[in-house]
């Protein structure tokens, strides 16, 4: 049985501007365009509930530290339901996986437009919806990660996992900025019910994919012995480990989200507080995004392995000079620059993930990414904090760029492997 499920031809020869710019072949592949047409759909939508979920507990509450709760809640049934929607996702048809995590997340968005709008104003209600909502989220990315492989050809992994970090990145820029605009107008409970609306139009998208089921025999449960395999599977697959520890890496060291409140506070004289705030969390999305419209240039690139390590160090280098800045402007640009290595590593660490793991066990390592996208900047999180107070801001900053940069390097070269790796070709 075939990998992908697509039979469209590509052209003899790609046009020239698309060396450069936004590679959309997979577009060209009806199933993965239903596929990434959803994806664009829900990544604005889930911003919505993402920004209301913390205003409606400030407001409730006028507490920050109850916000950070609510947060942390989420995140244990996030690794749990990870791991085992993984496992779940290499003994099921993913199309049908999908549909259901998908369906119980527009239903948990009206549960939330409900208590919003009755204003029930129970915390531990909100902090249980929003521990269901990371489980059903934990469940639906192993499945929709693991499908991209079997709806494009190998070749282009790389412009599917740039078009889908666009899409997402995208939606980390407009969906706040639109949430900021309807607050207002349309009052807080209308955004849980807005992303409700667009995960139904989401759902007809994935209805309309093609049956994805396991290549290696029919449908069976999923139990704790799968995540154990799949966990021994990655421990033998050096490549796909150290794939996974680059992002590990340049996370839990190089991600300062943390101390932007403090930086916007103090380090911009003359600067509003608010407006610098604003700049900083935003200039990694813009700049991922902006990396991914140049996304054409990551497709010819036949060195994964190279690529990741030179994406890594790239985002370590500009965390330096992020936490060297003395300027708004400055800092915003050397932000961006990390965005640009972060989407450039995104794209090829998904591409060696789909190319590199068996599609028995794509479910499974795919379940282990999202532990270790979603965890790794909450563990970043309490280090910067715990390290600013004793070593200053801008050595906590700038010496985890240096770090980034030691700690990736020392690992290549000690796995030249993963240095020499090339991905699938044309």
């Amino acid at each position: 049985m075939t990998e992908a499920v697509t039979t469209e031809k590509e052209p003899a020869q790609a046009p020239p501007r698309r060396r450069f710019l936004l590679d959309t072949r997979p577009l060209r592949h009806r199933p993965y365009r239903r596929l990434w047409s959803s994806t664009i759909v829900t990544a604005v939508g889930s911003q919505l509930t993402a920004v209301a979920v913390p205003k409606q507990i400030y407001d409730m509450t006028g507490s920050s530290a109850w916000v950070g709760v609510a947060s942390a809640a989420g995140l244990i049934p996030l690794i749990v339901f990870a791991l085992w929607g993984g496992a779940i996702a290499d003994t099921v048809d993913r199309r049908k996986m999908l549909l259901c995590t998908n369906s119980g997340i527009a239903l948990l968005c009206t549960v939330f437009w409900v208590q919003s709008a009755f204003d029930l104003g129970s915390i531990p209600l909100l902090l249980i919806l929003v521990a269901v909502q990371q489980a059903l989220f934990g469940m639906n990315m192993p499945a929709r990660t693991a499908s991209v492989a079997r709806l494009v050809p190998a070749a282009e992994l790389p412009a599917a996992g740039a078009l889908n970090s666009t899409v997402m990145q995208g939606g980390q820029i407009f969906g706040p900025m639109l949430a900021a605009a309807l607050i207002p107008v349309l009052g807080l409970p209308l955004l849980y019910l807005l992303d409700a609306v667009a995960l139904c139009a989401a759902l007809w998208a994935v209805w309309r994919l093609p049956s994805i089921p396991p290549l290696n025999g029919t449908a069976r449960r999923a139990g704790l012995r799968d995540i154990i395999n799949g966990f021994r599977y990655l421990a033998t697959h050096r490549l796909l480990l150290i794939s996974m520890a680059a992002d590990v890496i340049a996370m839990v060291f190089g991600m300062p989200r943390a101390l932007f409140p403090e930086l916007a506070h103090t380090a911009y004289p003359g600067v509003d507080e608010n407006f610098a705030l604003g700049l900083l969390y935003a200039a990694v999305p813009i700049g991922a995004l902006l990396g991914g419209l140049l996304s054409g240039t990551f497709s010819h690139l036949r060195r994964h392995g190279l690529m990741v390590t030179i994406a890594v160090c790239g985002w370590g280098a500009a965390i330096i000079g992020f936490g060297l800045s003395r300027s708004i402007w400055v800092a915003v640009f050397f932000l961006g620059l990390a965005g640009v290595a972060d989407m450039m590593s995104m794209v090829f660490r998904g591409a060696i993930l789909q190319a590199a793991a068996t599609d028995e066990m794509r479910g499974r390592m795919q379940g282990v990414q999202t532990v270790v996208v979603a965890g790794g900047p909450r563990l970043a999180d309490l280090i910067h904090g715990v390290a600013a107070p004793a070593a200053g801001v801008t050595l906590a900053v700038s010496g985890g760029g240096v770090l980034v940069m030691v700690a990736m390097a020392a690992m290549a070269l000690a796995v030249p492997a993963f240095l020499r790796y090339t991905g699938p070709q044309r």
